[in-house]
């Protein structure tokens, strides 16, 4: 998975539906989770109306949406032109809008089964992938409509 496209899964995945849990509710973990990815971490507020607004963005049904505006620089380095941002919600914005530019925002997804909702990097070719993993969750809800059906019928 490209750079840009995991910084911005693992923020999205700072919230686990599954189990429950938000890594923002810790600030503890929050600053440890911003320091590992060498930033500085945003007021937890902030961050979970970042999270929020992209996990609606790229299909979370749970979640209303909304504008958040990000403060950003572009620098010019011996590479060229570059988003550049020092805190957490600074860089995943910035990441996104280098996938926008490559085309490879379409490839965020939210896994729709109602007890994962995972953000995961659609890698397919085609980028018709739906689960974030076919083996947990695809399987499960195939399972689940094959039992809906035979019942039925």
């Amino acid at each position: 998975m490209h750079t840009d496209a995991s910084l911005v899964v693992e923020f999205l995945n700072t919230v686990n539906v599954e189990e429950g849990t938000d890594l923002l509710e810790d600030p503890g973990q929050w600053r440890e989770w911003a320091a590992a990815h060498a930033l500085a971490a945003n007021q937890a507020g902030e961050a979970r109306a970042a999270r929020d607004a992209l996990r609606a963005a790229i299909g979370d049904p749970r979640l209303p949406g909304g504008r958040v505006d990000v403060g950003t620089r572009i620098s010019l380095t011996a590479d060229g032109p570059t988003l550049v941002a020092d805190d957490v919600v600074g860089a995943v914005f910035a990441a996104c809008t280098r996938l926008v530019v490559r085309g490879d925002w379409i490839r965020l997804k939210i896994c729709p089964a109602d007890t994962c909702l995972w953000a995961f990097y659609d890698e397919s070719r085609n980028r018709s992938r739906t689960w974030c993993s076919m083996r947990v969750c695809g399987n499960r809800e195939k399972a689940r409509g094959w039992r809906a059906r035979a019942a039925a019928g």
